[in-house]
């Protein structure tokens, strides 16, 4: 019994000796060796995250972030690693971050090299539903030591959803398709996070049962939505005000006869922030029923 307990000890000190080691070792070795500290040099590797940094005030650790980076304003003078598929890596390595944040949209080989590299990468998946925004928004205060800031902001905008859900209660639930591409024609199904901007507002989305987001004109215009979302898509939106025209040719589409087609920002309604989804909720809800709630 007492050797077993001297062997503990023996090993016990061994193990803080070895660790003691790693946290001293250059800051290339500490990172092939796995050591996780808290992150100071942080890179972001999509918009949604960069924002989300920002709003949870961590942006002195953020050193760099993609081409397509672009809000808040500030974040443009930060150094430019790549775009939101393909980076950089010996760019980025040569920055020595202790923290990459990546999204399913970044090149895997990319993700797996840097993390061969010794570079620690942290992979948030493709968004689909409020609470999954939610969820990774609280990780990333996690891992930047921002946690209780997020708690507080994730708190903060689930009291404000419950109210928008409230005020639409009751009202006509109007039928909505949200256009995200034109090239092929692209639908938000019910597997995105954009279901719940169309749901939460009180509407139905015409696309929700669809298996895939590829959708026809003849297919949309069957369902007849009373109103119809497009985004920007591109530079300047050009081509959601061509699709604008488009669809305003129709004369029996129920969203054309009764002008109730839109057009918003891409950046504003799929890179979402907890704050920003709010934001961008309440947009859907005057568009859906401007003018209802005085009639409740």
């Amino acid at each position: 019994m007492r050797r077993n307990i001297i062997l503990l000890v023996v090993l016990f000190i061994i193990c803080a000796v070895v660790f003691y080691f790693l946290l001293k070792l250059p800051d290339n070795s500490a990172r092939k060796a796995g050591v996780c500290r808290h992150p100071q040099r942080i890179i972001s590797l999509g918009p949604s995250v960069t924002k989300a940094v920002y709003l949870l005030g961590a942006q002195d650790k953020l050193i760099a972030d993609t081409v397509y980076c672009i809000d808040p304003p500030e974040v443009k003078k930060k150094e430019k690693i790549g775009t939101v598929t393909e980076v950089n890596i010996e760019k980025i390595f040569n920055l020595k971050p202790d923290l990459v944040l990546a999204t399913s949209l970044t090149n895997s080989k990319a993700r797996e090299k840097l993390k061969n590299l010794g570079v620690r990468v942290v992979t948030f998946s493709t968004l689909k539903d409020f609470n999954d925004i939610c969820n990774q928004f609280l990780e990333l205060g996690r891992l930047v030591d921002k946690e209780n800031e997020a708690k507080e902001i994730v708190k903060s905008v689930e009291s404000e959803i419950i109210l928008i859900k409230e005020k639409v209660k009751g009202l006509h639930k109007p039928k909505v398709f949200v256009q995200m591409g034109v090239r092929p024609l692209f639908a938000a199904t019910g597997s995105y996070f954009v279901n719940d901007y169309i749901e939460f507002a009180g509407g139905i989305n015409i696309a929700k049962e669809a298996k895939r987001g590829i959708y026809s004109r003849e297919q949309i215009l069957k369902e007849n939505p009373d109103v119809i979302i497009i985004t920007t898509m591109g530079a300047m939106g050009m081509a959601a005000e061509e699709e604008k025209s488009i669809w305003q040719k129709y004369k029996t589409l129920s969203a054309a006869k009764s002008g109730r087609i839109y057009i918003i920002d891409t950046d504003e309604i799929t890179a979402p922030t907890p704050q920003s989804f709010v934001k961008t909720l309440a947009d859907f809800e005057h568009i859906l029923h401007s003018g209802e709630q005085n009639e409740k």
